[in-house]
């Protein structure tokens, strides 16, 4: 097979897959919707998933937990956030819960949520701590950390104004460890 196409021909499928993967890394699901809205037949794309899979140029276990692994100590994002973007990214659920796993035993939740906790408090000086820690509260949950560790983190950052926090509770069930 040519490494590049004819001058004047289409890319092929492996070809496009190629340079949508020098651009960042991306999931099966990703490259396959990506390739599918160009017009490649369901044939050419399984082809080309799969040379690339023998490649290890594809590899949603490695993608999912490079994903959270980064999401978490480089975007300040929590578990639920991770989540929700690798199953946008069309990662099936155990490949999620598998890749976040293995990046909460390299990343701390806690030193995360407690630097961007932080990061907070410094930017927002002029509320009084009494209307900022709720305030705080909210921005992390919407961050994806669990309501249970907000509060207990919080409570234990700033003890004095905790009962700021008195009466917030979480829109959604928590989730499990």
């Amino acid at each position: 097979m040519p490494r590049s196409a004819p001058a004047g021909s289409p890319p092929s499928a492996y070809q496009r897959a190629l340079r949508r993967l020098a651009g960042r890394d991306q999931s099966e699901a990703e490259l396959r919707r990506a390739l599918a809205g160009r017009g490649h037949s369901e044939e050419e794309i399984e082809e080309a998933l799969a040379r690339l899979r023998a490649q290890k140029y594809v590899d949603d276990d490695g993608y999912a937990e490079r994903f959270a692994r980064s999401r978490l100590a480089n975007h300040g994002q929590g578990r639920r956030r991770i989540r929700q973007g690798l199953r946008q990214r069309g990662l099936p659920p155990e490949k999620v819960e598998a890749g976040l796993k293995a990046a909460l035993e390299d990343v701390s939740e806690d030193e995360v949520l407690d630097t961007v906790a932080r990061r907070y408090w410094s930017q927002h000086t002029r509320v009084e701590p009494a209307r900022r820690l709720p305030r705080l509260w909210g921005f992390l949950l919407r961050r994806g950390f669990p309501a249970a560790q907000v509060r207990r983190r919080l409570q234990a950052l700033w003890p004095r104004w905790s009962d700021a926090l008195e009466g917030l509770d979480p829109a959604e069930p928590e989730d499990l460890p």
